[in-house]
């Protein structure tokens, strides 16, 4: 840990004392307000093949007026994102949080690619994203393009793309900080120091939320063990950004976070530990190049209490992990309406698990070890040609993968050899591609088409960790094979006057040998390939309002099966676990005046099925949040937030009939200064 601080402490030094050579130079990283110079620190501009796909901007009025403050509450903006539980990031167990999109789940792992700053945030081991450690209020935008294979984005991207983009110091001011108390008397603590000098700037934040939390377990089931969600969480970032010539800048990031959440039963304690510094190089010259390089350290541990005697069953006490990898791509001026990129990404993950297991006594009754590392070399080329009205492009990417170094060692109470397995490296090369073309077929009308394939790789968990939901035990599978996707999509983009603008997306997506948890008999479960996982739907998202008043609206429908045989077999058919087959979201803001914000969102999300087996269903769920901002002197404002408005039962987990439930009616009030 102190190593990991004293990079980033050196690369921090590093680029403040960069002498810098700023110059104005049209459309590059500053520009000129009088004689003072704007630095940003963002990556490349998006190439023009990013309207060829399914694409939502969340802009930074929706990231700042959350009900609940948190990430994923304004990524369910985007109709169609999914987390494998219904849960958010205060009561679910944080395994659970992979990120999806168009229903291509079938267990907890990330099909979507989420990057911040160009950084995967996908854990080197579980493959969810720490959304706790991920402040809405320190971002500018975030992307997200469902669908579109994997592209120059690497290996991950098979349902899509979330892209997270940091706000700059310019647009946070020097100061910015928030407090908030919600009636339960759980707090929330945040704030940023951004100063700026002639040729860069640097952003400090921190965030602290705690609360005894809400109760997820009904009533009727609770026992005297039973206790509600408790949370605790902080996250602390820093980030430099220093221009050195005209065309270049250097960008350092470190992150530090820590999760404590208590689920359902006394002594059910999980927590995750992150550490992460990254590094990149932009150019705007003419030959724009982007060189990244990240280092991720991070850690999991989670105590099992049992449901029937309410005593600590399993202690998976150990699960380091590592990741690191890189990225450089470069666009040639190869002129005459072309952008090309060129480029090579890679990543690597390491990680070991060590759990202990117990009788009802409480004495030992054996332990387990795994891991293994897993890696992916990638090579991308991809050419943009914009003829006029037209806009054609392609790609085509190599990605050479390796899964080694598994092991799996199970050991009885007295330390005896139940099973003690090593597993045979694999390795090889998997090929994908993506096409695309857009026409402005009439004014403000834009008609798109395109076609595309991607890869995942299993996660170490996948491959190595098995995990126990009571009554469900839930087994590893060392001989998962990579998912392989195919897409197609058509769409229609138009914009009808300033302010009012319309999308519509027809897709639909194939994964063959998705990874699924496959119901063996009775509460057994395994990770296992099925078929297949076929997804077709449409994608509906309209904007309205340019003024005080604006409606901000998505919509998906998607029909999602299972294609299984042999032991999946009995799954053919059957619509994924825990995928809605309809959700939509809408948002009615008003700002009457400079700094004040007054919206409503509201929510519907289907019912959907605990497992795969189709019994247990999750009912469909209709929610109301609330949020207003009022400045009352200076920089200072009043915020209030209302999570559930009308206190809707959100079932996140039904297993023959034992129930959790999701956030309840929560009234939030305090201030912020400098938003």
């Amino acid at each position: 840990m102190k190593m990991r601080i004293c990079l980033l402490a050196g690369g921090a030094v590093a680029a403040l004392s960069t002498p810098a050579f700023a110059q104005d130079t049209a459309g590059q990283d500053e520009v000129y307000e009088g004689e003072e110079i704007v630095v940003t620190g963002h990556g490349l501009e998006a190439t023009p093949s990013t309207i060829a796909y399914s694409t939502v901007v969340v802009d930074q009025e929706q990231l700042t007026s959350t009900a609940s403050g948190r990430i994923e509450d304004a990524l369910s903006n985007v109709a169609g994102f999914q987390q494998f539980r219904r849960s958010d990031s205060r009561s679910s167990n944080p395994t659970a949080q992979g990120v999806t999109l168009r229903a291509l789940g079938g267990n907890a792992s990330s099909r979507a690619l989420v990057l911040l700053d160009g950084v995967p945030m996908i854990d080197p081991f579980f493959g969810h994203v720490p959304l706790s450690a991920l402040s809405p209020n320190q971002l500018e935008m975030i992307r997200v393009t469902r669908g579109g294979g994997s592209g120059p984005f690497g290996a991950g991207a098979l349902a899509g793309t979330v892209e997270l983009e940091s706000i700059d110091a310019s647009d946070l001011g020097l100061v910015r900080a928030q407090a908030m108390v919600n009636d339960r008397g759980d707090t929330e603590l945040e704030g940023s120091l951004a100063p700026q000098w002639g040729s860069g700037f640097a952003v400090v934040s921190g965030r602290w939320d705690r609360g005894d939390g809400f109760w997820t377990t009904p009533k009727d089931q609770r026992v005297a063990a039973s206790v509600p969600a408790a949370y605790e969480s902080w996250s602390a970032n820093a980030r430099v950004v220093q221009q050195l010539g005209a065309d270049v800048s250097l960008q350092v990031r470190g992150l530090a976070f820590e999760d404590n959440r208590t689920l359902r039963f006394a002594g059910a304690d999980n927590a995750t530990k992150g550490q992460d510094i990254s590094v990149r190089l932009v150019g705007r010259g003419d030959w724009q190049f982007d060189v990244l390089g990240y280092g991720q350290w991070r850690n999991f541990s989670n105590i099992v209490i049992s449901s029937s005697t309410y005593k600590k069953t399993l202690d998976q006490a150990d699960t380091p992990a590592s990741g690191f990898g890189g990225k450089v791509e470069v666009r040639p001026p190869v002129g005459g309406g072309h952008t090309l990129r060129i480029g090579a990404d890679f990543r690597q993950s390491d990680g070991d698990l060590s759990e202990y297991r117990y009788l009802a006594s409480g004495a030992g009754n054996g332990s387990r070890f795994a891991g293994g590392t897993n890696s992916d070399f990638g090579l991308f080329l991809e050419d943009d040609y914009t003829l006029g009205p037209i806009l054609l492009t392609g790609g085509v990417r190599a990605d050479r993968w390796s899964i080694r170094d598994g092991y799996h060692r199970n050991l009885n109470a007295a330390g005896g050899v139940i099973e003690d397995s090593t597993y045979t490296d694999r390795s090889g090369w998997d090929f994908s591609w993506r096409v695309g073309a857009t026409a402005d077929v009439a004014h403000g009308v834009r008609a798109r088409a395109a076609a595309y394939t991607g890869l995942r790789q299993p996660t170490l968990n996948e491959l190595y960790r098995p995990f126990v939901v009571f009554p469900v035990t839930t087994y590893a599978n060392a001989n998962l094979r990579n998912e392989r996707l195919e897409g197609y999509e058509v769409g229609l983009d138009a914009t009808a006057a300033r302010g009012v603008d319309f999308s519509l997306t027809l897709f639909t997506n194939r994964v063959e040998n998705a990874i699924a948890n496959v119901t063996l008999s009775g509460t057994d479960r395994q990770r296992q390939n099925v078929d297949a996982v076929k997804s077709t739907g449409v994608e509906l998202a309209a904007t309205l309002g340019s003024g005080p008043l604006k409606f901000q609206g998505t919509l998906a429908y998607t029909d999602a099966k299972v294609e299984g045989s042999g032991v999946s077999a009995a799954l053919d058919g059957n619509r994924p676990a825990q995928t809605p087959d309809f959700a939509a979201s809408a948002t009615v803001s008003w700002e009457p005046k400079k700094d004040w914000r007054i919206a409503a969102t509201l929510r519907y999300v289907a019912d959907q099925f605990e497992g795969d087996d189709e019994t247990d269903v999750l009912p469909a769920a209709t929610t109301v949040d609330l949020f207003a901002q009022v400045p009352v002197v200076e920089k200072f404002s009043l915020v209030l937030r209302v999570e559930n408005l009308f206190d809707e039962k959100i079932v996140t987990r039904n297993q023959a009939g034992s129930i959790d439930y999701g956030a309840p009616l929560t009234l939030w009030g305090g201030v912020r200064y400098g938003f």
